[in-house]
């Protein structure tokens, strides 16, 4: 958490007056979505007005949050976002660690005068002027609650703020399976609940939204699901004409990695995709126990993330980088 004398400055900041964005990082999940329009709704049940800016669309499984049809799709309003970010006196930087995961907007973010306050649980973040990092916490959405505690403004939490914070925490957690679930997480969720979150809608909302095409994609790479290194190590994939083929919508992938681990005796599952539009590989990995995929990621895939739930890409092919993930996992004995 920051500290006395941080939060004593922030509070100075936050003003009717300073023209506030909150920022996320690119391919907005859950978490990054639940964060910032939970931030979004606190600051306004303070009397402040806060626009959220994200690199790019998200899925429509989280538009169902309140207000989230009004944050800022750089990639469709460039020239809104740009000035947002420049003319801002304060940008809270949420569920990223660096201006490099945040796309187009990262450049700007760097430029812009505004005070930089960083709220993220991700390992190695780069330098703000006000950094709360907790890599042991699952989700931002936690974070944002323990900072409006701190901020002494618990009794602000409202039913918009419970449902948004709620929804991050849950799919960050896997629906409050992943290790990192702590009590102190299941305490918070039981606040939300008392304060107008509701666990059936919620998750209605969120997950029982499939199309038939996420349906059919789903089957054809359960279909074909490999399992190496003795049943430890799980692998799914899909090519750009499958998703083509199937009418991939984004969301669409969303969760897929998590089936592998459902396998009994997987300890690690990997999924490759390839992107929609441009030459790379895009990877998402998962793991169980002691397996850290953020480092796995770091050091072979340029990626990285938790120690449980990292991503990363390639530029090889799709057959290459599965081939280059096959003898990686080899030689670490995964």
């Amino acid at each position: 958490m920051f500290t006395s004398a941080e939060l004593s400055e922030i509070k100075t900041l936050l003003k009717p007056e300073n023209k506030i964005v909150i920022l996320t990082h690119y391919n907005p999940d859950g978490d990054a979505i639940g964060s910032s329009l939970g931030l979004k709704h606190y600051l306004s049940a303070k009397g402040i007005s806060a626009e959220v800016v994200v690199p790019n669309d998200f899925p429509k499984f989280l538009k169902w949050m309140p207000e989230a049809k009004k944050n800022i799709i750089a990639e469709y309003k460039r020239k809104v976002a740009s000035d947002l970010i420049f003319e801002a006196d304060v940008i809270f930087c949420l569920d990223f660690n660096s201006p490099s995961r945040i796309g187009i907007l990262g450049d700007w973010l760097t430029k812009a005068k505004a005070k930089k306050i960083l709220i993220d649980h991700h390992q190695q973040p780069e330098s703000f002027d006000f950094v709360y990092s907790d890599t042991i916490i699952p989700a931002t959405c936690q974070m944002i609650y323990h900072f409006i505690e701190a901020m002494g403004d618990e009794n602000l939490v409202n039913k918009d703020i419970a449902d948004c914070l709620y929804t991050g925490i849950m799919t960050d957690t896997g629906g409050f399976r992943f290790r990192s679930t702590s009590a102190t997480t299941h305490r918070i969720v039981a606040n939300l609940i008392e304060k107008g979150a509701d666990p059936s809608i919620i998750s209605s909302n969120t997950w029982d939204t499939n199309t038939v095409s996420r349906l059919q994609l789903l089957a054809l790479i359960l279909g074909r699901i490999e399992v190496v290194n003795d049943g430890s190590v799980a692998i799914l994939h899909l090519s750009r004409n499958e998703l083509k083929e199937y009418g991939f919508q984004k969301g669409d992938t969303e969760g897929f990695v998590n089936y592998g681990l459902s396998i009994l005796g997987v300890k690690m599952s990997a999924f490759f995709m390839e992107d929609l539009y441009e030459d790379f590989i895009k990877i998402s990995f998962r793991s169980k126990d002691s397996i850290d995929v953020n480092q796995f990621s770091r050091k072979y895939f340029n990626g990285g993330g938790h120690i449980n739930a990292a991503g990363g890409k390639s530029l090889e092919t799709l057959m290459e980088t599965i081939e280059t993930f096959k003898e990686r996992v080899g030689e670490e004995g995964f």
